[in-house]
């Protein structure tokens, strides 16, 4: 059984980052500490692991277990887990979908497949969301990409996901597309059994959530999670003007965790913990190298100006 059974994915839900040793390990000690303090930010709603915060391309179903019962047992008690399903076929993907429910997740993060960057028919969305759902019963977050990578929905397609799914109760959206992400807040929001809109535009959160989402979920929030929960909760309460102080703290980072290459954003962000002193290792499994000394010294510049460091590099306290 899950151990938050009425869980409805909102709010603040940061994906939470992997700690590797040197020897590119799993760090079970650093990573419950990780979770314990990403966990204790007020505000924040549950967290996510298995994603690409942490580097789940490169771990085994094993170690994707793995992740899952220490995420479980350091927070669980407390948060929902959001868990990802990240599968190239389908029937993998109701692997995991049933260990992480057999587990005790409370909802599931389910990535497009890669094979859909060469194009896909709404049909074959539909069945991989159908064979998820056969597999547990807990609700479902479809994880949106940009339509121009081959791998987003349009949304007749997600609406078509949604009705023959029931358990799609949520976004991620990433579309990168303004527009396009304002139709789907209005639409999915409104319908008659409401599917929240998660943010994940990172780089532009302060305009993503104006526009309505119910909640946010970014890997950025490992390292900001009481920026964005500030951001959030100043949005919510129409203060804008508070809204825009915290988003120009929030713009500092995001302008340098997401920089190109993007597949270097999780690589900043292990470094970012490391300067604030809240990891010890900063290690990434390859094909991810370590980073050089230069963007270092741009991510600890973007920690200083965000208010997290003095200019002398030791970590402030949350203002």
């Amino acid at each position: 059984m899950p151990r938050f059974a009425n869980f409805v994915p909102q709010g603040v839900i940061p994906a939470v980052l992997l700690p590797f040793k040197e020897d590119f390990s799993i760090d079970a000690e650093a990573f419950g500490n990780h979770l314990h303090d990403v966990g204790a930010v007020e505000g924040v709603t549950a967290l996510t692991i298995n994603a690409h915060s942490t580097e789940v391309s490169s771990c085994t179903f094993d170690e994707q277990r793995q992740v899952l019962d220490v995420a479980l047992e350091a927070v669980g008690s407390r948060l929902p887990i959001v868990n990802g399903v990240y599968a190239d076929g389908s029937l993998e993907a109701q692997r995991i979908a049933r260990m992480a429910s057999e587990a005790g997740a409370s909802a599931l993060l389910v990535f497009p497949p890669n094979v859909y960057r060469y194009g896909h028919r709404p049909e074959m969305a539909v069945e991989h969301f159908r064979r998820i759902a056969e597999a547990s019963d807990l609700p479902l977050v479809l994880f949106e990409y940009p339509l121009a990578s081959g791998q987003g929905y349009s949304l007749p397609t997600m609406l078509k996901i949604i009705d023959a799914v029931p358990s799609v109760r949520a976004i991620k959206d990433g579309c990168a597309n303004p527009e396009l992400h304002e139709q789907h807040i209005r639409t999915l929001q409104s319908l008659p059994r409401p599917v929240n809109v998660l943010s994940t535009h990172s780089a532009w959160l302060f305009s993503s959530l104006v526009l309505g989402c119910n909640g946010l979920l970014s890997g950025s929030g490992s390292v900001i999670a009481d920026l964005q929960a500030r951001l959030y909760r100043a949005i919510q309460a129409d203060d804008l003007r508070t809204a825009r102080e915290i988003n120009l703290r929030i713009r500092a980072t995001s302008t340098v965790f997401y920089a190109d290459p993007r597949s270097d954003m999780h690589n900043r962000m292990k470094e970012a913990l490391v300067l604030l002193g809240k990891l010890h290792c900063a290690a990434v499994r390859p094909p991810l190298v370590k980073l050089s000394g230069d963007e270092i010294q741009r991510i600890k510049g973007a920690l200083i100006a965000a208010g997290l460091l003095t200019q002398d590099g030791r970590a402030r306290l949350a203002a």
